[in-house]
C-alpha cells in the first residue's frame, strides 16, 4: 500500500513537472500567419466572422478590401508587395489581423522592352496591350487613355458627333 501511495505520488509529480516545461514552450510557439495571396488587378473572397465592423488595411496603395454583407470581403491587389488589415468588431476588438501578399499576373504575359521603355502584352491566346505596373509612362499613358475613350464609348457617354450644318 506505501509502494502504491509513492508510485501515485511520483506519476502526480511527473505530470506536474511536465506541465509546468510545457507551459513556456507553449506560450513562445510562433504565430501561424495565415496569408492571403492576390495577384495584381484581380480579386479574392474571403470570409471572415459576421460581427465585422470595421476594416483598415495597412497600405491602400497594395491592396484594397472591401466588406459586403454576411462576414465577406472582398480583397483587390492593387501594387505589388505586402500589407496588412485589420478587422474590428462594433466595440473596436480586433477580430481579425491578417497579411496580403500581392504578386504579378499569373496569365501569359509578355514583357516587351524598347531601350529602356517597358510594355507589357496578355498573350491568351493573342496578345493584347496591358497596362502593368513599372510600364513606360507614354505606353501607360495612351493605353488607358485607349482604354477610357473605349469605356465611354460602350457606356454611352461619348461625345455626340457634332451637326452638319449646310
Amino acid at each position: 500500500m506505501c509502494k502504491e501511495f509513492l508510485r501515485r505520488r511520483a506519476r502526480i509529480c511527473l505530470l506536474a513537472t511536465a506541465a509546468v516545461l510545457a507551459s513556456p514552450a507553449i506560450g513562445l510557439a510562433e504565430p501561424t500567419v495565415d496569408t492571403i495571396a492576390v495577384n495584381v488587378d484581380q480579386a479574392k473572397l474571403v470570409r471572415l466572422p459576421g460581427k465585422v465592423a470595421t476594416i483598415v488595411v495597412g497600405n491602400p496603395l497594395i491592396a484594397d478590401v472591401t466588406l459586403q454583407p454576411g462576414g465577406m470581403i472582398v480583397v483587390t491587389g492593387k501594387g505589388y508587395g505586402a500589407t496588412n488589415f485589420i478587422a474590428l468588431d462594433r466595440g473596436g476588438e480586433i477580430l481579425v489581423d491578417r497579411q496580403i501578399q500581392v504578386e504579378g499576373p499569373s496569365d501569359q504575359l509578355v514583357t516587351v522592352y524598347r531601350g529602356i521603355e517597358r510594355e507589357s502584352y496578355s498573350c491568351m491566346p493573342l496578345c493584347q496591350r496591358r497596362v502593368t505596373l513599372g510600364d513606360s509612362d507614354q505606353y501607360f499613358n495612351n493605353t488607358m487613355s485607349q482604354a477610357g475613350s473605349l469605356n465611354s464609348n460602350a457606356s454611352g457617354t461619348a461625345a455626340a458627333p457634332a451637326a452638319k450644318t449646310n
